[in-house]
């Protein structure tokens, strides 16, 4: 097939939000998922701040705020002194839990708006490409059909064809124990929406999902490092609850359970680009799902990526613009899986050592305030800056402008350059320029010159880089 573009192999929440992003920036792309119809189940539930904003500033985040359930704080390790997020710089101040089935339906509801083809039942099995292009592989109920195209992007998950067939390395360690964890009914849950629970036996992690349906997790000291034998059972899970919390919490064992293991196998790809093949969400990295980092890390990649191919190939910007992905993505995937290798080390250390760690380190949790900031502004994903210039642009309220904040003017993926009404600043064809004053007292922001800022909300340059 030809007229096309871009080929997403993937189409997953990652693959349909790089889609969106690209069809905004005029690229013609297609996705191809292997599957006939997505999984009943949810593995991924949590979306942080970052995540929200940057579905705001699409403005779709409505979509998913009228869905989630907001909880205003989130855990390190499991522990029991959780990170208040009520003082974080954003609209979007909490942690909102929403099933992955949920978002990826709100995902392909606003790819059919769009009018961005997901073409289901194809499994892109190869993938050759020369100085020009790419050809994808895929077999489909009509059989083998090879794509044409000018990049790939494999968002095709920890497995990705993509990338062995562009013959990237994925660098890491396999898991070495598993922890058992199910949606399932209870009778007698918890009070709140979220349960953290740190003991000398383990951590138990609970979120309602809707009803009396709750997401359990156990991480059994005692069954920890045992080899996986066979499916998880309703009575192992049931029995990890009881060993960690002396209460199994009403679980009902229905028809419709889901459960499931899952492992601490960490890995990071070497590059994230090999000429014009490029890897997104869990195609680049991988790793034990400790505060839910691994959704949010993928769409953040996706934004990242999707405006830079769109610049490219509308010949506006240099093939040079497509390094930076690689550039500034690859340090914040490694973050992130530390991170995870971090929380691990905490609640997955039996033994007394283990407990006298996860003691201390939640004693420091809860006295000491620039600790526990310091890790939600980390965790919401709100602290990732780009080099000295690219920080994040909040949503600022304006004045005498189009929108009544930033992200209302950036839902065109478009450059937006601010300026104070009156500055003389240049036009630019790809440059939306916006004349507003900046409705805020904080001096960092009030008192700037003009602000270029990149489709996805971070800075590109102020008044300081010679915009007068």
């Amino acid at each position: 097939m030809r007229d096309i573009e871009v080929v997403v192999a993937g189409g997953g929440p990652v693959g349909m939000w790089l889609a969106a992003e690209l069809h905004r920036g005029g690229v013609r792309v297609v996705v191809l998922e292997k599957r006939v119809q997505r999984p009943p189940q949810s593995k991924a539930l949590t979306i942080y701040p970052r995540t929200i904003e940057q579905f705001a500033l699409r403005g779709v985040a409505d979509r998913f705020l009228a869905e989630g359930t907001p909880v205003p704080s989130s855990h390190f390790a499991i522990l029991d002194n959780r990170l208040d997020f009520s003082f974080l710089d954003t609209r979007y101040p909490f942690t909102l839990f929403l099933p992955q089935r949920r978002t990826e339906e709100l995902l392909q509801g606003h790819l059919d708006e769009l009018g961005v083809p997901l073409l289901r039942e194809h499994e892109v099995t190869g993938v050759r490409q020369s100085g020009t292009g790419v050809e994808v592989d895929a077999v489909t109920p009509s059989g083998l059909v090879t794509f044409e195209a000018a990049y790939v992007v494999g968002c095709d998950g920890g497995g990705s064809t993509v990338r062995r067939a562009a013959g990237i390395e994925f660098v890491g360690t396999p898991s070495t124990w598993h922890i058992a964890l199910g949606d399932i009914e209870l009778d007698d849950p918890p009070s709140t929406p979220a349960l953290t629970m740190s003991t000398p036996g383990g951590s138990l992690y609970m979120v309602r999902l809707g009803g009396s349906r709750w997401r359990l997790a156990t991480i059994d000291h005692a069954t920890l490092f045992d080899a996986p034998d066979g499916p998880v059972t309703f009575g192992e899970l049931r029995a990890g609850a009881l060993r960690l919390a002396n209460t199994d919490f009403g679980m009902r064992e229905t028809p419709d359970a889901w459960l499931s293991r899952v492992g601490n196998e960490t890995r990071q790809a070497a590059v994230y680009r090999s000429g014009r093949v490029f890897l997104a969400g869990d195609a680049a990295h991988i790793h034990f799902p400790a505060g839910g980092q691994g959704l949010n890390l993928g769409l953040q990649d996706a934004t990242n990526l999707g405006w830079k191919l769109a610049a490219v190939l509308r010949g506006w910007a240099p093939p040079s613009l497509l390094d930076t992905y690689e550039a500034e993505r690859v340090p914040v995937g490694l973050d992130v899986v530390e991170d995870s290798l971090a929380q691990c080390g905490l609640f997955a250390s039996p033994g007394r050592e283990g407990v006298a760690l996860r003691d201390r380190f939640n004693a420091l949790l809860g006295s000491t305030p620039p600790l526990c900031r310091s890790l939600s502004v980390r965790l919401s994903g709100l602290g990732i800056r780009y080099g000295e210039e690219g920080v994040r642009v909040p949503d600022l309220d304006l004045r005498g402008a189009p929108a009544a904040s930033v992200y209302g003017l950036l839902h065109a993926a478009r450059f937006v350059l601010l300026a104070r009404p009156g500055a003389d600043v240049p036009d630019h064809h790809h440059v939306d320029v916006v004349h507003a004053e900046i409705a805020t007292d904080d001096p960092d922001w009030s008192d700037a010159g003009p602000l270029l800022i990149r489709p996805d909300g971070y800075l590109a340059a102020t008044g300081s880089l010679g915009l007068t």
